[in-house]
Protein backbone atom coordinates (compact mmCIF):
# COMPACT_ATOMS: atom_id res chain seq x y z
CA UNK A 1 0.00 0.00 0.00
CA UNK A 2 1.58 3.12 -0.83
CA UNK A 3 1.88 5.98 1.32
CA UNK A 4 3.13 9.75 1.08
CA UNK A 5 6.22 10.75 2.79
CA UNK A 6 4.18 12.07 6.26
CA UNK A 7 2.64 8.67 5.85
CA UNK A 8 -0.85 10.76 5.68
CA UNK A 9 -2.36 9.30 2.29
CA UNK A 10 -1.84 5.43 3.45
CA UNK A 11 -4.11 4.14 0.76
CA UNK A 12 -5.29 0.45 -0.43
CA UNK A 13 -7.82 -1.65 -2.12
CA UNK A 14 -9.20 -4.31 0.49
CA UNK A 15 -9.61 -8.00 -1.36
CA UNK A 16 -13.48 -7.43 -1.82
CA UNK A 17 -13.45 -4.21 -3.89
CA UNK A 18 -14.49 -1.57 -0.61
CA UNK A 19 -12.85 1.82 -1.27
CA UNK A 20 -9.73 2.74 -0.28
CA UNK A 21 -8.26 3.73 3.80
CA UNK A 22 -6.90 7.13 3.58
CA UNK A 23 -5.29 7.44 7.27
CA UNK A 24 -5.76 11.65 6.95
CA UNK A 25 -8.72 11.10 9.24
CA UNK A 26 -6.47 9.12 11.89
CA UNK A 27 -3.53 11.45 12.35
CA UNK A 28 -5.45 14.80 11.52
CA UNK A 29 -7.82 13.38 15.01
CA UNK A 30 -4.98 12.36 16.61
CA UNK A 31 -2.86 15.88 15.63
CA UNK A 32 -5.93 18.40 16.48
CA UNK A 33 -6.33 16.04 20.41
CA UNK A 34 -2.62 16.55 20.97
CA UNK A 35 -2.71 20.45 20.37
CA UNK A 36 -5.88 20.46 22.58
CA UNK A 37 -5.13 18.37 25.38
CA UNK A 38 -1.10 20.06 25.36
CA UNK A 39 1.67 19.10 27.08
CA UNK A 40 1.72 19.10 31.10
CA UNK A 41 5.16 20.13 32.62
CA UNK A 42 6.54 19.21 35.81
CA UNK A 43 9.25 21.10 38.02
CA UNK A 44 11.33 18.18 39.90
CA UNK A 45 13.98 19.69 42.39
CA UNK A 46 16.24 17.96 44.84
CA UNK A 47 20.11 16.81 45.16
CA UNK A 48 22.29 14.02 43.88
CA UNK A 49 20.69 10.85 44.39
CA UNK A 50 17.36 11.63 45.93
CA UNK A 51 15.80 9.69 43.13
CA UNK A 52 14.10 12.41 40.71
CA UNK A 53 14.56 10.56 37.75
CA UNK A 54 13.13 7.15 38.94
CA UNK A 55 10.07 8.69 40.83
CA UNK A 56 9.61 10.43 36.98
CA UNK A 57 10.15 7.40 35.05
CA UNK A 58 7.93 5.62 37.90
CA UNK A 59 5.05 7.53 37.33
CA UNK A 60 5.27 8.50 34.16
CA UNK A 61 6.75 5.22 32.20
CA UNK A 62 9.06 6.66 30.54
CA UNK A 63 13.11 7.92 30.08
CA UNK A 64 12.59 11.47 29.54
CA UNK A 65 15.37 11.72 32.68
CA UNK A 66 18.18 9.78 32.37
CA UNK A 67 18.68 7.58 35.34
CA UNK A 68 22.36 7.20 36.89
CA UNK A 69 23.86 5.49 39.86
CA UNK A 70 26.83 7.67 41.86
CA UNK A 71 27.28 10.18 39.83
CA UNK A 72 25.05 13.20 38.93
CA UNK A 73 23.08 12.80 35.90
CA UNK A 74 21.85 16.57 35.58
CA UNK A 75 23.84 19.80 35.79
CA UNK A 76 22.28 22.48 36.52
CA UNK A 77 18.70 22.80 35.12
CA UNK A 78 17.37 20.72 32.14
CA UNK A 79 14.17 20.45 30.31
CA UNK A 80 13.40 16.95 28.89
CA UNK A 81 9.65 16.76 26.79
CA UNK A 82 7.72 15.02 24.70
CA UNK A 83 4.51 15.78 22.66
CA UNK A 84 2.32 15.17 26.41
CA UNK A 85 5.09 15.74 29.32
CA UNK A 86 7.86 18.47 29.94
CA UNK A 87 9.91 17.56 33.11
CA UNK A 88 12.07 20.57 34.46
CA UNK A 89 15.20 18.90 35.88
CA UNK A 90 16.18 21.54 38.62
CA UNK A 91 19.67 20.09 40.59
CA UNK A 92 20.48 20.35 44.11
CA UNK A 93 22.13 23.72 45.50
CA UNK A 94 26.34 23.08 46.81
CA UNK A 95 25.73 24.52 50.40
CA UNK A 96 28.64 27.64 50.74
CA UNK A 97 28.04 28.64 47.11
CA UNK A 98 28.27 32.55 46.96
CA UNK A 99 24.70 32.95 45.67
CA UNK A 100 21.96 31.84 48.47
CA UNK A 101 20.01 28.80 46.92
CA UNK A 102 16.96 30.85 46.60
CA UNK A 103 18.38 33.49 44.83
CA UNK A 104 19.88 30.81 42.29
CA UNK A 105 16.09 29.43 42.41
CA UNK A 106 14.94 32.55 41.48
CA UNK A 107 17.22 33.01 38.24
CA UNK A 108 15.91 29.74 37.22
CA UNK A 109 12.62 30.21 37.64
CA UNK A 110 12.89 33.60 35.57
CA UNK A 111 14.54 32.03 32.71
CA UNK A 112 11.78 29.50 32.83
CA UNK A 113 9.23 32.02 33.05
CA UNK A 114 10.78 33.34 29.33
CA UNK A 115 9.93 30.19 27.68
CA UNK A 116 6.85 29.64 25.84
CA UNK A 117 3.49 28.98 27.34
CA UNK A 118 3.62 25.18 26.91
CA UNK A 119 7.01 24.65 28.84
CA UNK A 120 5.17 26.64 31.43
CA UNK A 121 5.82 24.51 35.21
CA UNK A 122 2.09 23.66 36.34
CA UNK A 123 3.04 21.48 39.46
CA UNK A 124 6.58 21.56 41.31
CA UNK A 125 7.54 17.82 42.87
CA UNK A 126 10.05 19.28 45.41
CA UNK A 127 11.81 15.87 46.55
CA UNK A 128 13.94 14.78 49.39
CA UNK A 129 15.42 11.26 50.63
CA UNK A 130 13.06 9.98 53.48
CA UNK A 131 16.32 8.80 55.68
CA UNK A 132 17.71 12.08 55.51
CA UNK A 133 15.25 13.30 58.11
CA UNK A 134 16.42 16.60 57.66
CA UNK A 135 14.98 19.63 56.32
CA UNK A 136 18.20 22.32 55.82
CA UNK A 137 17.25 26.42 55.86
CA UNK A 138 18.49 26.19 52.35
CA UNK A 139 15.01 23.90 51.64
CA UNK A 140 12.72 26.53 53.09
CA UNK A 141 14.09 29.14 51.37
CA UNK A 142 13.79 27.50 47.53
CA UNK A 143 10.18 26.25 48.63
CA UNK A 144 9.33 29.88 49.71
CA UNK A 145 10.82 31.14 46.40
CA UNK A 146 8.38 28.79 44.71
CA UNK A 147 5.78 29.58 46.89
CA UNK A 148 5.83 33.55 46.17
CA UNK A 149 6.08 32.67 42.21
CA UNK A 150 2.62 31.55 42.53
CA UNK A 151 3.48 27.60 42.29
CA UNK A 152 2.05 24.84 44.34
CA UNK A 153 4.51 22.84 45.80
CA UNK A 154 4.72 18.85 46.63
CA UNK A 155 6.81 17.86 49.66
CA UNK A 156 8.03 14.22 47.97
CA UNK A 157 10.08 11.94 50.44
CA UNK A 158 11.57 9.56 48.80
CA UNK A 159 13.41 5.97 49.13
CA UNK A 160 10.82 5.17 52.21
CA UNK A 161 11.52 2.35 53.46
CA UNK A 162 7.86 1.13 54.29
CA UNK A 163 6.94 -1.51 56.47
CA UNK A 164 4.16 -3.77 55.88
CA UNK A 165 2.09 -5.58 59.09
CA UNK A 166 2.36 -9.10 58.94
CA UNK A 167 -1.04 -9.84 59.77
CA UNK A 168 -3.35 -6.77 58.10
CA UNK A 169 -1.04 -6.31 55.57
CA UNK A 170 -1.01 -2.40 55.60
CA UNK A 171 2.05 0.06 55.11
CA UNK A 172 3.80 2.07 58.00
CA UNK A 173 6.85 3.55 58.43
CA UNK A 174 9.33 4.06 61.42
CA UNK A 175 8.77 6.28 64.06
CA UNK A 176 11.60 8.53 63.65
CA UNK A 177 9.84 9.41 59.65
CA UNK A 178 6.58 9.61 61.24
CA UNK A 179 7.68 12.44 63.48
CA UNK A 180 9.31 14.18 60.98
CA UNK A 181 6.28 14.33 58.46
CA UNK A 182 4.04 15.66 61.53
CA UNK A 183 7.11 18.19 61.68
CA UNK A 184 6.86 18.93 58.13
CA UNK A 185 3.59 19.53 58.02
CA UNK A 186 3.51 21.68 61.01
CA UNK A 187 6.98 22.79 61.17
CA UNK A 188 8.17 24.82 64.26
CA UNK A 189 11.69 26.17 65.38
CA UNK A 190 13.70 25.33 68.38
CA UNK A 191 11.43 27.77 70.44
CA UNK A 192 8.29 26.42 69.60
CA UNK A 193 7.33 28.79 67.07
CA UNK A 194 5.71 28.49 64.00
CA UNK A 195 7.81 28.08 60.56
CA UNK A 196 6.52 29.36 57.19
CA UNK A 197 6.93 26.32 55.15
CA UNK A 198 4.28 26.61 51.95
CA UNK A 199 3.74 23.52 50.71
CA UNK A 200 0.49 22.00 49.70
CA UNK A 201 1.19 18.06 50.83
CA UNK A 202 4.22 16.34 52.12
CA UNK A 203 3.73 12.45 50.66
CA UNK A 204 5.75 9.80 50.83
CA UNK A 205 6.71 7.21 48.55
CA UNK A 206 9.15 4.79 46.86
CA UNK A 207 9.69 3.41 43.19
CA UNK A 208 10.68 -0.08 44.40
CA UNK A 209 10.19 -2.36 47.53
CA UNK A 210 12.15 -3.24 49.96
CA UNK A 211 14.14 -5.62 48.00
CA UNK A 212 14.48 -3.49 44.95
CA UNK A 213 11.41 -5.24 43.02
CA UNK A 214 7.77 -4.67 42.40
CA UNK A 215 6.03 -0.86 41.63
CA UNK A 216 6.68 0.86 45.10
CA UNK A 217 4.21 2.48 47.13
CA UNK A 218 2.78 6.35 47.36
CA UNK A 219 2.96 6.68 43.68
CA UNK A 220 -0.84 6.56 43.33
CA UNK A 221 -1.43 8.86 45.94
CA UNK A 222 1.08 11.61 44.40
CA UNK A 223 -0.35 10.97 40.59
CA UNK A 224 -3.79 11.89 42.56
CA UNK A 225 -2.79 15.40 44.67
CA UNK A 226 -0.95 16.20 41.42
CA UNK A 227 -3.90 15.86 39.24
CA UNK A 228 -5.93 18.30 42.31
CA UNK A 229 -2.76 20.37 42.27
CA UNK A 230 -2.69 21.28 38.65
CA UNK A 231 -4.65 24.00 36.59
CA UNK A 232 -7.40 23.20 35.25
CA UNK A 233 -5.82 23.99 31.69
CA UNK A 234 -3.28 20.99 32.61
CA UNK A 235 -5.29 18.35 33.93
CA UNK A 236 -5.96 16.78 30.87
CA UNK A 237 -2.67 16.56 29.82
CA UNK A 238 -1.61 15.28 33.24
CA UNK A 239 -4.02 12.47 32.82
CA UNK A 240 -2.53 11.57 29.93
CA UNK A 241 0.98 11.77 30.76
CA UNK A 242 0.67 9.60 33.74
CA UNK A 243 0.80 5.93 33.06
CA UNK A 244 -0.29 5.04 36.93
CA UNK A 245 -4.17 5.60 36.29
CA UNK A 246 -6.67 4.42 33.58
CA UNK A 247 -9.44 4.97 34.68
CA UNK A 248 -8.85 8.74 34.39
CA UNK A 249 -8.08 7.78 30.71
CA UNK A 250 -11.36 5.66 30.14
CA UNK A 251 -13.33 8.99 31.51
CA UNK A 252 -11.36 10.68 28.64
CA UNK A 253 -11.95 8.30 26.03
CA UNK A 254 -15.55 7.45 26.49
CA UNK A 255 -17.35 11.18 25.64
CA UNK A 256 -15.05 10.70 22.41
CA UNK A 257 -16.70 7.60 21.83
CA UNK A 258 -20.37 8.77 22.64
CA UNK A 259 -19.26 11.61 19.99
CA UNK A 260 -18.31 9.66 17.29
CA UNK A 261 -21.22 7.44 17.74
CA UNK A 262 -23.84 10.30 17.51
CA UNK A 263 -21.99 11.65 14.28
CA UNK A 264 -22.33 8.39 12.53
CA UNK A 265 -25.59 8.16 13.41
CA UNK A 266 -26.60 11.64 11.77
CA UNK A 267 -24.77 9.88 8.91
CA UNK A 268 -27.17 7.13 8.39
CA UNK A 269 -30.31 8.82 9.46
CA UNK A 270 -31.86 8.29 6.07
CA UNK A 271 -30.47 4.63 5.70
CA UNK A 272 -27.46 3.93 3.86
CA UNK A 273 -26.48 0.59 1.61
CA UNK A 274 -23.85 -1.34 2.73
CA UNK A 275 -21.51 -0.84 -0.04
CA UNK A 276 -21.67 3.04 0.55
CA UNK A 277 -21.22 2.47 4.46
CA UNK A 278 -17.37 3.72 3.56
CA UNK A 279 -18.96 6.80 4.77
CA UNK A 280 -18.91 6.26 8.06
CA UNK A 281 -15.13 5.45 8.17
CA UNK A 282 -13.73 9.13 8.58
CA UNK A 283 -15.99 9.79 11.67
CA UNK A 284 -14.74 6.05 13.16
CA UNK A 285 -10.69 6.40 11.58
CA UNK A 286 -10.89 10.08 13.75
CA UNK A 287 -12.33 8.38 17.14
CA UNK A 288 -9.17 6.59 17.13
CA UNK A 289 -6.97 8.91 16.41
CA UNK A 290 -7.95 10.75 19.37
CA UNK A 291 -8.39 7.80 21.54
CA UNK A 292 -4.74 6.89 20.78
CA UNK A 293 -4.02 10.54 21.91
CA UNK A 294 -5.51 10.13 24.95
CA UNK A 295 -3.53 6.86 25.88
CA UNK A 296 -0.25 8.92 24.35
CA UNK A 297 0.10 6.29 21.26
CA UNK A 298 2.07 7.64 18.16
CA UNK A 299 0.86 4.81 16.19
CA UNK A 300 2.48 6.97 13.19
CA UNK A 301 5.81 5.84 14.43
CA UNK A 302 4.76 2.86 16.19
CA UNK A 303 3.46 0.85 13.50
CA UNK A 304 4.08 0.61 9.70
CA UNK A 305 2.59 2.67 7.24
CA UNK A 306 0.77 -1.01 5.67
CA UNK A 307 -0.15 -1.88 8.80
CA UNK A 308 -1.92 1.56 10.27
CA UNK A 309 -3.75 1.22 6.64
CA UNK A 310 -4.59 -2.35 7.41
CA UNK A 311 -6.49 -1.96 11.24
CA UNK A 312 -7.95 0.94 9.45
CA UNK A 313 -9.49 -1.09 6.75
CA UNK A 314 -10.70 -3.68 9.12
CA UNK A 315 -12.38 -1.54 11.88
CA UNK A 316 -14.00 0.96 9.76
CA UNK A 317 -16.79 2.07 7.37
CA UNK A 318 -17.85 -1.04 4.91
CA UNK A 319 -16.02 -3.75 6.55
CA UNK A 320 -17.28 -3.25 9.63
CA UNK A 321 -21.09 -2.97 8.47
CA UNK A 322 -20.63 -6.49 6.39
CA UNK A 323 -19.27 -7.67 9.44
CA UNK A 324 -22.87 -7.30 11.45
CA UNK A 325 -25.30 -6.30 9.16
CA UNK A 326 -26.87 -9.66 8.66
CA UNK A 327 -26.15 -10.65 12.29
CA UNK A 328 -27.94 -7.54 13.65
CA UNK A 329 -31.64 -8.19 14.62
CA UNK A 330 -33.76 -5.79 12.48
CA UNK A 331 -30.77 -4.02 10.48
CA UNK A 332 -32.01 -5.15 6.85
CA UNK A 333 -29.32 -5.06 3.94
CA UNK A 334 -29.06 -0.78 4.76
CA UNK A 335 -26.79 0.48 7.57
CA UNK A 336 -29.27 2.92 10.04
CA UNK A 337 -29.09 5.18 12.79
CA UNK A 338 -28.99 2.53 15.08
CA UNK A 339 -26.41 0.25 13.59
CA UNK A 340 -24.26 3.02 12.82
CA UNK A 341 -24.34 4.30 16.70
CA UNK A 342 -24.06 1.15 17.73
CA UNK A 343 -20.76 -0.65 15.77
CA UNK A 344 -19.22 3.08 16.07
CA UNK A 345 -19.69 2.84 20.06
CA UNK A 346 -18.80 -1.07 20.57
CA UNK A 347 -16.11 -0.54 17.99
CA UNK A 348 -13.95 2.31 19.67
CA UNK A 349 -14.60 0.33 23.04
CA UNK A 350 -12.62 -2.57 21.54
CA UNK A 351 -10.21 0.27 20.32
CA UNK A 352 -9.60 1.71 23.88
CA UNK A 353 -9.31 -1.53 24.96
CA UNK A 354 -6.69 -2.40 22.40
CA UNK A 355 -5.08 1.28 23.08
CA UNK A 356 -5.01 0.46 27.01
CA UNK A 357 -2.56 -3.05 26.36
CA UNK A 358 -0.54 -1.32 24.29
CA UNK A 359 -0.12 1.57 26.60
CA UNK A 360 0.52 -0.62 29.66
CA UNK A 361 3.27 -2.60 27.68
CA UNK A 362 0.76 -6.01 27.07
CA UNK A 363 0.89 -6.09 23.58
CA UNK A 364 3.37 -4.69 21.06
CA UNK A 365 2.24 -2.33 18.95
CA UNK A 366 3.52 -4.25 15.81
CA UNK A 367 1.04 -6.93 16.64
CA UNK A 368 -2.00 -4.27 16.83
CA UNK A 369 -3.57 -5.44 13.09
CA UNK A 370 -3.27 -9.26 14.10
CA UNK A 371 -4.43 -8.92 17.98
CA UNK A 372 -7.83 -6.79 16.79
CA UNK A 373 -10.00 -9.84 16.02
CA UNK A 374 -9.36 -10.31 20.28
CA UNK A 375 -10.91 -6.65 20.50
CA UNK A 376 -13.05 -6.51 17.80
CA UNK A 377 -16.63 -6.21 19.47
CA UNK A 378 -19.32 -9.13 18.83
CA UNK A 379 -22.76 -9.55 18.39
CA UNK A 380 -23.79 -9.10 21.90
CA UNK A 381 -21.95 -5.92 22.24
CA UNK A 382 -23.38 -4.06 19.39
CA UNK A 383 -26.88 -5.31 20.77
CA UNK A 384 -25.86 -4.02 23.68
CA UNK A 385 -25.28 -0.55 22.52
CA UNK A 386 -28.78 -0.20 20.06
CA UNK A 387 -30.14 -1.48 23.55
CA UNK A 388 -28.36 1.16 25.43
CA UNK A 389 -29.54 3.58 22.45
CA UNK A 390 -33.16 3.26 22.24
CA UNK A 391 -33.32 3.74 26.13
CA UNK A 392 -31.04 6.89 26.08
CA UNK A 393 -33.14 8.37 22.90
CA UNK A 394 -36.45 7.37 25.01
CA UNK A 395 -35.06 9.26 28.13
CA UNK A 396 -34.06 11.88 26.08
CA UNK A 397 -30.19 11.81 26.31
CA UNK A 398 -28.40 11.87 23.20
Amino acid sequence: MPSNEDGRAIMGVHRDGQQPFDASAFLDANSEARSRYGRFNLAVIGGTGVGKSSLVNAVFGRDLAKVGTGLPVTRGVQYYHDDSLGIWDIEGFEIGSAVAPAEQLRHHLELIAARPANEQVAVVWYCLKANDDRLTPADIGMIRELAAQGLPVILVLTKVDWIRHPITGKYSVAQGLERFVDWLEHPVDEHGRPIELPVERVMLTSTTDPRGKGNGHGLGELVTETLNLSPESAKDAFRIAQRLNLPWKREMARPVISGAAGLAAAAAATPIPVADAVALAPIQIGMMGRIAAIYDLELKTMMSAGALAQIGVQISGQALARSFIKLVPGAGSAVNAGVAFSLTAATGEGWMRLCEQVHTGKLDPGRISESWRDYAPGLLDVVRKMTEHRIGRRSGRP
